[in-house]
């Protein structure tokens, strides 16, 4: 259906994009300034380029994404520019989304809750309550389709009500499937895939596929930032980290599953990096290695082995 719908972002290379006659720095804004220019809230834009209506660009210099000059004049040119853009990244809550689609709002909510709606983000208000938002398309397309139109209108069918009197609620799982389609669009290597998987599972999870410590350093440095909804620690972010792991066995099962996939695509295209061990240094001519020498090569190879326990 189409509230089920994933759109699939375009990125761009700096080639793409035309910014060949300099660095991307030179040709391109940071998102805050692109935002800025195209008359978005912060918010809106970032669902802009999950939703693919702006192209970005990476940051050679290791800062995140950036939007190319030539993006942004492109977006500028659009009909209806900047009333379609807006619409089209348009995201509503329950109240407003109920109203749009001409249905109370405990109706609404059911059907979100049976995964006919999926949320397009969320944020934790001051009642430290999750508020999913909708794209506004998404509903407009589900009201419009005449196969719903039973789901719109009179009683839901029994063994619908049966799943939500057993406490069914598949917006937080549909929010996760949406993120990692974005997110691994987003990735740029096999590494940069299984880390947008690992980020869904939990560490006792990832360390029971990934068992190699060096491998899952590397996954856990990498891994994407999870949605900004407070200061670490708050009751905001745990929140957050609840919705961002998975919790049903079979939903687990799959993401294990294909994050051993990854690792093994990306440890065949390229190990994770490892520490190199500085080597002892030769005695000099006519010195015999002393017992010290010995007995730190000892120590040493005693101290990667009981990390290794630790970690297996």
């Amino acid at each position: 259906m189409s509230g089920n719908t994933i759109t699939h972002d375009i990125t761009a290379t700096a080639e793409q994009t035309g910014t060949t006659r300099g660095t991307v720095r030179d040709t391109s804004l940071a998102p805050s300034r692109a935002a800025r220019e195209l008359g978005l809230r912060r918010r809106d834009f970032d669902l802009a380029v999950r939703l693919g209506r702006i192209r970005t660009v990476p940051d050679e210099k290791g800062g995140g994404r950036r939007v190319a000059r030539d993006e942004i004049e492109r977006i500028r040119a659009g009909e209806g520019f900047p009333e379609a853009l807006r619409d089209s990244v348009r995201a509503v809550g329950t109240t407003e989304g109920a109203a749009l689609m001409e249905m109370t709002k405990s109706r609404f909510t059911r059907l979100a809750r049976l995964g006919l709606l999926v949320p397009m983000t969320f944020y934790v208000n001051r009642y430290r309550a999750v508020v999913w938002l909708y794209l506004a398309d998404d509903l407009r397309q589900f009201a419009a389709d005449e196969r719903n139109s039973a789901l719109l209108k009179g009683r839901t069918p029994e063994r619908l009500r049966d799943q939500l009197t057993e406490g069914l609620d598949l917006r937080p799982r549909n929010w996760r499937g949406r993120h990692l389609g974005f997110l691994l669009r987003q990735a740029h290597d096999p590494w940069s895939r299984a880390a947008a998987m690992a980020s869904l599972l939990s560490p006792v999870d990832v360390s029971e596929v990934v068992r190699d410590p060096y491998e899952r350093s590397h996954l856990h440095r990498i891994r994407p930032a999870p949605p900004a909804h407070g200061t670490p620690g708050s009751p905001a972010t745990r929140l957050t980290e609840e919705i961002m792991t998975a919790t049903d066995p079979d939903e687990i099962d799959w993401l294990r599953t294909d994050l051993a996939g990854a690792v093994e695509v990306a440890r065949r295209q390229r190990p994770a990096p490892r520490p190199a061990l500085r080597p002892v240094p030769p005695p000099p001519p006519g010195r015999k290695p002393t017992p010290h020498t010995a007995e730190e090569t000892g120590r040493l190879r005693g101290l990667l082995g009981r990390i290794w326990r630790q970690d297996s």
